[in-house]
């Protein structure tokens, strides 16, 4: 008895703050996911102040994701070797810095600079702020937790595209990054009263930059590829050259993390099936979630001729549904297992894109795409159960972070794809294009249904 009051008494008792630490660092997570469909509904705003052509909008949004997804699993190494609540504090005050240059650009290059900083930043302060909500949270509490955490993305979808209307058509677009100034700033220094002192590390190593630099360049010469084969041609020897570029950089980092003393991802994971179908479906879904809103605010916006605040509301149908979409299939994945949900999921996509290919007008695209939004909002949740449902606890940590990595990649794929797929439409001169990447989304989805029935595994049969 004695001794049970004794282990009592020396179980740490849990952060009273823990609810408020949570709220606080919610919404600097918040802030990194909106910044992508919030600066979607500006770029043909940005285009025509900033005199932009189609290659460098598009890397306005794949420059953030891909700086973000290539640095993401150094980010989470710093966090555990520098300590999670310093990494917070530099992120923010990084992002802050960045989101200020961006909304003072006067050039391309200017722009370009602020957005890979703010990706920089949010390397560092989104897997930190994760292990912060790890640490101060314990038993049902931390699930529960948890559970919010996940739910921001997509709040941070609806939020963005109904924020990045708002903005710009009122002050300009130039406050989808400004308004990042101020809130950072609070976050800054009202989680810098309320985080815990900073606990002395016990992790071991270093920082596996090379790997980073490797992985990060192979996909950024990938996207290079994409974006530059809507001008230049698919069937060129310049993009078999760059092509293969990528594939020996993907090879270098592979090898480079085999033979490391501190890589920055155990390889090994990528090829057990449920981690492996469990990347895939969150890149393919990903890529379909930015296909529309790239795509869409275009076609809205430039062809149809609506504002962006029309086309912030006209959007926000869409990211409801993928909300819609992630919680139906969060009560159900039990019962169909999840390969059943990520087929009919990519087979719901398919099909909502095929709408908008085959018709026009707004009634069509926006019906369509809110379709085709439902069926990737099933897939997400498909996607992370499968890749995290069947690992071991002490590889998690490792195992979200490259989920989370290939959920950026396909962000920056998915825009690279889509923009060369409808140059000439996203450049005024016509508007079969807009269809043309409706039709390539639609065809990705039905293709990913098919390698899906291959790949996921259905845990009731083995």
């Amino acid at each position: 008895m004695a001794e049970s009051v004794a282990s009592a008494s020396q179980t740490p008792s849990p952060n009273p703050r823990r609810w408020k630490i949570l709220g606080l660092v919610g919404i600097a997570q918040l802030m990194l996911i909106l910044d992508v469909t919030v600066v979607a509904i500006a770029l043909p705003h940005m285009g025509a102040d900033l005199g932009l052509a189609r290659e460098t909008l598009t890397w306005v949004v794949s420059g953030y994701t891909l700086t973000f997804g290539g640095l993401l699993l150094l980010g989470g190494r710093a966090a555990d070797l520098f300590g999670a609540r310093r990494l917070v504090l530099l992120g923010l005050v990084l992002f802050a810095a960045a989101s200020l240059t961006a909304g003072l650009a006067t050039s391309g290059f200017m722009l370009l600079g602020g957005r890979i900083a703010q990706g920089l930043a949010a390397a560092l302060l989104s897997p930190a702020a994760l292990s912060l909500v790890v640490t101060i949270f314990e038993g049902e509490e931390r699930n529960k937790a948890l559970g919010i955490w996940s739910s921001l993305g997509g709040s941070g979808a609806a939020l963005g595209v109904l924020l990045g209307g708002v903005l710009t058509a009122g002050p300009g677009w130039p406050w989808v990054f400004y308004i990042n100034v101020p809130v950072g700033l609070v976050l800054l220094l009202t989680l810098r009263m309320q985080l815990p002192p900073q606990q002395r590390t016990t992790a071991k190593g270093r920082l596996d930059v090379p790997g980073a630099v490797l992985v990060t360049a192979a996909t950024g010469t990938l996207t290079y590829t994409l974006i530059r084969a809507g001008d230049q041609g698919w069937v060129t020897w310049t993009t078999a050259a760059l092509l293969l570029g990528s594939a020996i950089l993907y090879a270098a980092f592979v090898a480079r993390q085999r033979f490391s003393e501190s890589p920055l991802m155990d390889v090994g994971l990528l090829v057990r099936r449920p981690v492996a179908a469990g990347t895939l479906l969150i890149l393919v879904a990903t890529a379909l979630m930015i296909m529309v809103f790239f795509l869409g605010t275009f076609y809205l916006q430039d062809y149809r001729g609506y504002d962006a605040l029309t086309t912030g509301l006209l959007f926000l149908p869409v990211a409801v549904a993928t909300m819609i979409g992630a919680n139906g299939a969060g009560r159900v994945i039990g019962r169909t297992g999840p390969r059943v949900l990520g087929v009919l999921g990519l087979l719901l996509a398919a099909a909502g894109m095929a709408v908008p290919a085959l018709l026009t007008g707004t009634t069509a695209m926006v019906i369509g795409v809110g379709v085709a939004a439902a069926g990737t909002g099933v897939v997400f949740v498909v996607a992370s159960a499968t890749a995290l449902g069947q690992i071991e606890p002490h590889e998690a940590g490792l195992a979200s972070g490259i989920v989370s990595t290939f959920h950026e990649f396909g962000a920056s794929l998915g825009a690279a794809v889509v923009s060369s797929m409808a140059a000439a439409s996203i450049a005024g001169t016509d508007s079969a294009g807009f269809s043309r990447g409706f039709t390539t989304a639609a065809v990705v989805a039905v293709a990913a249904a098919l390698l899906a029935i291959i790949v996921t595994p259905n845990p009731r049969s083995e």
